[in-house]
């Protein structure tokens, strides 16, 4: 199979779908690799590293788009590159369509067949190419927010894990997930005081028994959300519906009773957000104020540390375009339904019951 990779244009996203090892892999297998120029300089790899790889180099996207059968990014195509797209493509990428109908229509337009990485499976219902993202967003998230709260950023001037004589600040995560438990292990070691809330019983448990007594958990009830926001210096919002828009978990009017120069992180932004006042932000400009209250709302986090994340998400995709460079969508696809789960868009239609749902789209 002919596979490209062009290079990212989303607001600082540094990533690579492919580093020059994942590329190495493909072209051992028999599969012809196109690089655009520059694609990996984001992480330090210049076009030599590529061609060292077994990639032949490209000048830019549309010849990219035009030489390859499978196009591998990391983030949702752009306007400019879902322009680019044919019947004949398979595009393989993050693509968060439940928040997206914009997209999600250019897609079908373009007759491609869309397989979504957050929306891939594994037999215990896991999500693996989302996983190391949310790793990352998860750990990011804590010292993302400490910041915030210092009063030079117009935050409210409180240490996270406090000193002695003085208490640590109080840390609400939203949702006991791969985000929030990455979350809560960067907050409990930094001596925050911790909670995480989650509707799950069975994962309530679960957090209480890896985190001993470092933290403490919550049913998410509403009225348990409301009190935690009010006292909480920073919020979390790391929830999680495979596929489907974020719940609303904090209202505006929840959010008036946090004090002042007080930090939420929305995890959940690339699929609409869990707060209310969220709306997504980029790393140029990574946060706005509502209601006295600071709102970070990145919604591509991970590409802040570029190198590491492009890393960890090979790591998790490359067996998978692997498995659809030898065999194609189609039979890749109906060898494993759990690769399957990931089709989003394809032949102009929506085909996850999802992202349908939540775009008010019919499913086929």
């Amino acid at each position: 199979m002919r596979v490209g990779v062009p290079k990212e244009i989303k607001n600082h996203e540094y990533r690579v779908g492919l580093t020059p090892a994942s590329v190495a892999e493909l072209a051992a297998a028999g599969h012809q690799v196109f690089v655009q120029t520059q694609a990996g300089s984001g992480i330090d790899f210049d076009d030599q590293d590529y061609v060292d790889a077994g990639a032949t180099i490209l000048p830019d996207a549309p010849a990219v788009f035009a030489s390859a059968d499978m196009i591998v990014k990391v983030k949702e195509p752009q306007p400019s590159e879902i322009a680019l797209l044919e019947p004949r493509h398979l595009l393989f990428t993050y693509l968060h369509l439940a928040a997206d109908k914009p997209q999600a229509e250019g897609l079908m337009q373009s007759g491609a067949t869309c397989i979504a990485y957050e929306t891939v499976t594994s037999p215990n219902r896991s999500l693996p190419l989302l996983k190391p993202m949310s790793e990352v967003a998860g750990r990011m998230s804590i010292q993302v927010g400490a910041h915030y709260l210092e009063k030079e950023q117009g935050g409210r001037g409180v240490l996270l894990g406090g000193v002695p004589g003085v208490a640590p600040a109080r840390v609400a995560i939203l949702g006991g997930g791969i985000a929030g438990v990455n979350a809560a292990q960067m907050a409990v070691g930094m001596r925050a005081d911790v909670t995480i809330y989650d509707i799950s019983n069975d994962r309530l448990a679960e957090l209480d028994m890896f985190f001993s007594s470092q933290i403490k958990t919550a049913y998410a009830s509403k009225a348990a959300i409301a009190a935690a926001v009010s006292k909480a210096h920073l919020v979390i919002g790391a929830v999680l519906v495979p596929g489907a828009a974020a719940p609303k978990l904090v209202t505006r009017e929840m959010l008036r009773t946090m004090k002042r120069g007080s930090v939420i992180v929305d995890i959940a932004i690339d699929q609409g957000g869990c707060f209310e006042t969220s709306h997504a932000t980029t790393h140029d400009d990574p946060v706005f104020v509502e209601e006295g209250v600071i709102h970070y709302c990145v919604a591509n986090m991970p590409g802040a540390v570029a190198r590491t994340s492009a890393f960890a998400l090979n790591n998790a995709t490359l067996p998978f375009a692997l498995r659809l460079a030898n065999m194609g969508a189609e039979a890749a696809m109906a060898a494993d339904p759990h690769l399957a789960a990931g089709l989003n868009v394809s032949g102009g239609k929506i085909r996850h019951r999802a992202v349908a749902e939540a775009l008010g789209l019919p499913l086929n």
